[in-house]
């Protein structure tokens, strides 16, 4: 892979430390060699010059759906099965050219996609796939309409199990087959949502005991961890009692059901974006009516429990629900964080270090000597206007192990 020296950026590392000014960073097959402001480059290492700009690690984004992006019924129901798969790869390009170079996958991608971004084969952020997520009948997940006509976000297939199950037995075979279709973590839909038709956010799918035997299912057959969408307090009480590693959208916390968090190591992973976005794109979206007025309902006290978790200490990794709406516009979930109480220094470290730990990975997520050389480059401090992250444009370089996939410097 040869070597990159960088040289004449600003870092911000990751770590929450302090800005290190006009520094130089050496990279060498991949990996973060060498970071000293008096380093030169070696005559066999291409040079970037980073012009002053503000180096970042990449950013990880813990919740996506890069199979889809959500659009009106009609258009769905037109757009032949296999268009999707295509339409992804514009999705991992715009994700990637945000700045995004991990993603956890919380429902629709299968083990190809992330083999094809792993091959070379399609360009985009580095995965971990939930392939589909566990839901009851009737549940957030079940696109079953009171017309009798299914309406499921994905369709399943020989690489997307469908994830509907019901009780002990049940629960425990599908986690089985979810892991044997390649998950990297198992996803749960453990209340009710925004978005489907015949729940409320507030609803407790699965009992305590089907959640423990899928923690218990994914841990000892495979080490493999728990992801759970929970928003409504009971449904998020529950399944921090059973072991799961993270809490999706937890819109409704209190102050009991944080400090059990905190206790216990649980992440949160807000995706504040995702009602603010339902919101503002519902008619181009092609939102129903009930997904409008529930977005509505919870979008201030999704708001507060964010702040409520912070105040806390609970460990918050980034993730937007990006796919929900647009892909590429993920990076604005960080001025989100920051309108809600979170310091510009902390949404960055939530969105590098944090979601890295929160995915399990111990050599990403920062720039450090070893490390997994990700990086993007911010025409503005992010410090002193976290904003700058959600414009594009202001997002001049991205690389993914030493490879730079975009460079606009000079433009």
């Amino acid at each position: 892979m040869g070597k990159l020296f960088i040289k004449n950026v600003n870092l911000i590392d990751g770590t929450g430390s302090e800005l290190v000014q006009n520094t130089n960073v050496l990279v060498e097959d991949g990996r973060f060699k060498a970071i000293d402001a008096e380093a030169s480059a070696a005559k066999d290492a291409e040079v970037l010059d980073g012009a002053g700009q503000y180096m970042l690690p990449g950013m990880i984004d813990a919740h996506v759906h890069m199979m889809t992006e959500f659009k009106p019924l009609e258009q769905r129901l037109v757009t032949p099965f296999s268009y999707n798969f295509y339409a992804a790869m514009e999705y991992l390009n715009r994700t990637l050219n945000a700045g995004v170079t991990t993603v956890r996958d919380a429902l629709g991608s299968d083990l190809g996609l992330k083999k094809a971004i792993e091959d070379d084969l399609v360009k985009g952020p580095r995965m971990q796939i939930s392939v589909n997520a566990l839901t009851i009948t009737g549940g957030h997940g079940d696109g079953f309409n009171y017309s009798g006509v299914v309406t499921d976000l994905m369709q399943p297939h020989p690489g997307m199990p469908h994830g509907i199950c019901d009780g002990v037995e049940e629960v425990r075979k599908k986690t089985r087959e979810m892991l044997r279709a390649g998950a990297d973590i198992i996803k749960v839909h453990a209340t009710g949502g925004v978005s489907s038709p015949t729940d409320h956010p507030k609803f407790t799918q699965f009992s305590l005991e089907e959640l423990k035997v899928i923690v218990e299912e994914a841990k000892f057959r495979n080490g493999v961890k728990v992801m759970a969408h929970a928003q409504g307090l009971e449904g998020v009480r529950q399944c921090v009692e059973a072991g799961i590693h993270s809490i999706e959208h937890g819109i409704f916390l209190d102050d009991e059901v944080c400090g059990m968090m905190k206790d216990q190591g649980t992440y949160l992973v807000p995706t504040l974006l995702a009602p603010v976005s339902v919101l503002e794109f519902a008619e181009e979206l092609g939102m129903s009516k009930t997904a409008v007025e529930k977005s509505e309902e919870v979008i201030e006290i999704h708001k507060e429990s964010f702040t409520r978790a912070y105040k806390a200490g609970v460990k918050i990794a980034m993730g937007t629900d990006a796919g929900v709406f647009k892909h590429g516009t993920n990076l604005r979930e960080l001025e989100l964080m920051v309108e809600c109480g979170m310091t510009p220094g902390d949404a960055i470290v939530a969105s590098t270090k944090t979601a890295a730990e929160c995915m399990g990975y111990t050599d990403i997520g920062l720039v450090k000597e070893g490390y997994v050389a990700d990086f993007i480059f911010s025409k503005e401090n992010p410090l002193e206007n976290i904003g700058a992250l959600k414009d594009n444009d202001n997002i001049k370089v991205v690389a993914k192990e030493g490879v730079v996939y975009k460079n606009i410097i000079g433009e």
